[in-house]
């Protein structure tokens, strides 16, 4: 039974974990400075240079806990798994999907949707809920273009005309993530989207939080016996999870870009916690992603009702339960792939695509589903501590 659990942020650049027991120990210059049971965690997630011992490698691949390491920037740098889980049958039957364009892009054409649809609710969103702060014409002809887009791409047939439908509508929610910028616009100002490095403070923000989705993203993937490197809107590429990029593609506005946009209207950063280098790059400081983390971490124990299941879950879970619906859709226990129509707070529809979550929530559903919301049921039961 998967549980949502601690998850530890190694921070420290000289940091290295050790396995002494049942208990992972962070040493600091040959000195033991903390030590948590394995039993609590879910994730480790160290942006530490150090590393960690293969006698906690291979503890965390037996007990699936995921180990994941980053550079001490945020940049992603390897990960530790375990013997593939799951029915050799289910990655066949994912391999043979990913070969075939038509079934690619119905289940691609559900993610893009997701997409879209949860870009226009954000920026409905903030319509409503700053309309006297914000230019509520410029948001709403920037949410009347997605909503236009919604029903093209939920006919497109073709893969490549569905990334260039992708790509439309991702700049059209772009152009106006700046008008959703309430406060310190003198600092954070959002022009367009750079990465690699990220220019401006917000581009680092988002970076930052991307990196963390797809972290999830890809973990969960991996529990639930998926291969997290061969996707259905994302190319092959050596290297990059691309099924781990098409499952964040729904969450990207309704779960990291809201973050974000929360964090800086809520002043939790300010123009300190930067660093300007100089190639251009701005990156966030130690102390900065420290603040990111704790409130990531926070923001994943929040609980929301799921719009396909009807239950109850922490946003830490979403990615897990999406990657579940996605294992049945490729098993053959759903006519398709739910993707997460993120309705807010309100029980009114202000994003126009009520019709969509009508049609995906009515699909056929087996005793399969029913098991998942059972298993959902005893996941909310543990409310996690974060620990740093």
């Amino acid at each position: 039974m998967k549980k949502l659990r601690n998850t530890l942020f190694v921070l420290s650049e000289d940091a290295y974990l050790t396995l002494d027991g049942e208990n992972v120990v962070v040493n600091r210059e040959k000195q033991a400075v903390a030590r948590y049971p394995l039993h609590t965690l879910t994730t480790i997630l160290s942006f530490s240079y150090a590393g960690a011992s293969p006698a906690l490698m291979g503890a965390c691949a037996e007990r699936e806990i995921g180990l994941s390491f980053c550079s001490p920037r945020g940049k992603f740098l390897a990960r530790v798994a375990n013997q593939s889980n799951g029915n050799v049958l289910l990655r066949r039957t994912q391999y043979r999907v990913a070969d075939d364009p038509l079934q690619s892009c119905q289940i691609a054409r559900a993610m893009v949707l997701g997409k879209l649809y949860n870009a226009r609710w954000s920026i409905e969103r903030t319509c409503r809920d700053h309309a006297m702060r914000v230019d509520v014409e410029r948001l709403k002809k920037a949410s009347q273009q997605l909503k236009e887009l919604l029903p093209t791409v939920q006919q497109e047939t073709d893969l490549d005309a569905l990334r260039g439908w992708e790509g439309v509508g991702a700049n059209a929610y772009f152009r106006v993530l700046d008008d959703m910028i309430l406060n310190r616009k003198e600092i954070f100002y959002f022009q367009t989207r750079n990465r690699r490095p990220p220019l401006d403070p917000v581009n680092a923000l988002l970076s930052f939080a991307y990196s963390l989705l797809a972290n999830d993203c890809a973990s969960a993937l991996e529990a639930v016996g998926l291969d997290a490197y061969v996707g259905f809107l994302h190319r092959d590429r050596p290297g990059r999870t691309s099924l781990a990029l098409d499952l964040m593609e729904e969450l990207r506005p309704c779960l990291a870009d809201r973050f974000v946009l929360s964090c800086i209207n809520n002043r939790k950063f300010s123009e300190k916690d930067f660093e300007r280098m100089d190639s251009g790059a701005v990156l966030l400081t130690d102390q900065a992603r420290r603040i990111f983390l704790k409130s990531w971490q926070e923001k994943k124990r929040d609980v929301i009702t799921h719009p396909y299941l009807g239950e109850k879950v922490h946003w830490g879970l979403v990615p897990y339960v999406q990657s579940l619906l996605l294992a049945r859709c490729l098993r053959g226990d759903l006519d398709g792939y739910p993707p997460f129509f993120w309705k807010g707070e309100r029980r009114h529809d202000h994003a126009g695509g009520h019709h969509l979550r009508r049609q995906y929530r009515n699909r056929r559903r087996t005793k399969t589903p029913a098991a998942d919301r059972k298993t959902v049921r005893e996941l909310r039961t543990a409310r996690p501590k974060f620990r740093l």
